[in-house]
C-alpha cells in the first residue's frame, strides 16, 4: 500500500458511489443547471431557442447532446459580465484568462462557488496524497490566473498550512523549501524542474528535500517528464487538470495510488468527448475533444463548453468517476507557454498596430533547459527604416508581455525574411519543443 493511499473513511461517499447513484445525481443537477442558465443568461436562452431545445427536453443524460455547444468566442462576445447567471452584486470574485488584446475570458464565482471550488481542490490534494496538517508550498501564479488562489483555498480547506509564494524568485523558492520543509509543492512541471536545477546549482540534492508530493498542472507534460521529476526530486508527481472557464484547477486530479490519469470529479462536471469536426458525441475510449457542462456552478454555469483539449474518457479505477487520458493536443491553434494560453492571432492583432512592421510573423518555440522560450519573428516593412522597425519590435515585445503575460524575444527580419509555404502563406508556428 502506498504510504499516502487513502484509508477507509477518508473519501467522500460520492467517490465510491455506484455508477447508477452517480448518474442519478448528475441528471438531477444537469436539469437544474439547464433551467438556471436558460432563465438567467440571455445568451443561453437565445442559443437554446435557436437550436429548438428547452431545458424540459432533457430526460436522460444522453439528451444533453441536443443542446448547443459553448465556445470561447461566446464568452468574448458577452464580455465582461454577460454570461453571469446571478446579479453582479452576488459575484464574490472574478478571475480571467488571457484573451485577445484587452479581451480576456471572464469568470465569476458566488460565495458558494468559491466554497465548491475549495472543496474540489481539497479533494484533489487528498487524492494526490495530501492530508490535514501537511505544509503546501504554492508556486503557481496568484492574481487573475486561477492557479495560485485555487490551490491556496483548496489546501486551506483540507487543513494544510499554506506557503503562498507564487511563481518566480527561484533562489527564494529553494531557500523556503529548505527552511519551511513543505510536504507538498503545487507548481507547473517545467518550473519544478527549474527549482530542482537551482538545488543542484546551490550544491544540494533536491531529492533530499522535505517534499514528498508534487501536484503539477497548467501545461501539458509527459510521462517522461514525470519520471525525471520523480527521480531527480525524490517525490511522487501527480497531475491536476482544470481550466478557468469551467472552474480553475481541480476539475480533475490523479490519485497517488494509481497515477493513471486525472479522475474527473463527475458529480460537479459532466464530461463528453466529441468529434471536433462534426460535434458528434463519441463513446468512452475514443479520442476526441473534451467538452464540459458544469453541474453546480451558480455565477457562471457553462453548457457543453468546448475545451479544445484532445483526450479520451477512460473507465474508473481508484474512484467511482471516469478518468481522462493524457492530452494529446488541441483542436484549435492555442499554444500553452509556461502555463499561459496564447493564440497566434493575439500576436497578429498586436503586430498590425505597427506601421513599420509587415503583417508577416512566425512564433518559434524552443526549450531553454526545461522552460519554454518564445521568439517572435517579424519583418520590417521597409528595409530603409530599420531604426523605426527595431523600435516597433521592442514595443511589440513589451506589449506581448503586458497583455498576454509571456516574455518573448522579437526578432525583426528584412522584408520576406519570414518563412513562407509554397502557397505563399506564412508558417505561423514552429514548435521545436519535444512534447511527445
Amino acid at each position: 500500500m502506498h504510504p499516502r493511499q487513502p484509508k477507509a473513511g477518508d473519501l467522500e461517499p460520492i467517490e465510491t458511489a455506484s455508477r447508477d447513484e452517480l448518474q442519478a445525481l448528475q441528471l438531477q443537477r444537469l436539469k437544474k443547471t439547464l433551467q438556471h442558465a436558460y432563465q438567467n443568461v440571455p445568451h443561453y436562452r437565445a442559443a437554446f431557442d435557436a437550436a429548438g431545445v428547452h431545458p424540459d427536453d432533457l430526460s436522460t443524460l444522453a439528451d444533453l447532446a441536443k443542446f448547443p455547444f459553448t465556445g470561447k468566442q461566446d464568452l468574448r462576445a458577452n464580455y465582461p459580465f454577460g454570461m453571469f447567471a446571478v446579479p453582479r452584486e452576488q459575484v464574490s470574485r472574478i478571475h480571467a484568462s488571457s484573451g485577445t488584446t484587452g479581451k480576456p475570458t471572464v469568470v465569476g464565482y458566488t460565495k458558494n462557488d468559491i466554497e465548491t471550488w475549495a472543496n474540489l481542490v481539497a479533494r484533489s490534494i487528498r487524492a494526490a496524497g495530501g492530508r490535514a496538517g501537511d505544509i503546501v508550498h504554492v508556486a503557481y501564479g496568484y492574481g487573475l490566473f486561477t492557479g495560485g488562489l485555487g490551490a491556496h483555498y483548496g489546501a486551506e480547506k483540507l487543513g494544510c498550512t499554506v506557503i503562498p509564494l507564487s511563481g518566480g524568485q527561484t533562489e527564494k523558492q529553494v531557500q523556503l523549501i529548505n527552511d519551511f520543509k513543505p510536504d507538498i509543492i503545487m507548481v507547473t512541471p517545467s518550473y519544478m524542474l527549474n527549482i530542482i536545477e537551482e538545488f543542484t546549482r546551490q550544491g544540494m540534492d533536491a531529492a533530499a528535500s522535505s517534499i514528498k508530493i508534487g501536484i503539477f498542472g497548467a501545461e501539458p507534460w509527459t510521462d517522461a517528464m514525470r519520471g525525471e521529476i520523480e527521480q531527480r526530486g525524490g517525490l511522487d508527481a501527480v497531475d491536476i487538470y482544470g481550466l478557468s472557464e469551467v472552474m480553475g484547477p481541480g476539475v480533475a486530479n490523479e490519485c497517488i495510488e494509481s497515477k493513471d490519469g486525472p479522475v474527473i470529479w463527475e458529480d460537479h462536471f459532466y464530461p463528453e468527448i466529441i468529434d471536433p469536426v462534426t460535434g458528434a458525441v463519441l463513446p468512452d475510449g475514443e479520442l476526441g475533444e473534451l467538452v464540459f457542462t458544469s453541474l453546480t456552478k451558480e455565477a457562471m454555469p457553462v453548457i457543453r463548453y468546448r475545451t479544445r483539449d484532445l483526450t479520451r474518457l477512460l473507465p474508473p479505477t481508484s474512484r467511482a468517476m471516469r478518468r481522462m487520458g493524457k492530452i494529446t493536443g488541441r483542436s484549435d491553434d492555442m499554444l500553452i507557454i509556461r502555463g499561459v494560453n496564447l493564440f497566434p492571432t493575439q500576436v497578429e492583432e498586436m503586430l498590425l498596430q505597427y506601421t513599420a512592421l509587415a503583417p508577416h510573423y512566425q512564433l518559434v518555440l524552443t526549450r531553454d533547459g526545461h522552460l519554454d522560450k518564445l521568439e517572435v519573428l517579424v519583418e520590417a516593412r521597409d528595409p530603409v527604416s530599420i531604426v523605426a522597425s527595431q523600435q516597433s519590435g521592442r514595443a511589440l515585445e513589451q506589449q506581448i508581455k503586458s497583455y498576454i503575460g509571456v516574455s518573448c524575444t522579437v526578432m525583426v527580419l528584412p522584408p520576406d525574411g519570414v518563412e513562407r509555404t509554397l502557397t505563399g502563406k506564412a508558417k505561423r508556428v514552429v514548435d521545436k519543443r519535444n512534447l511527445a
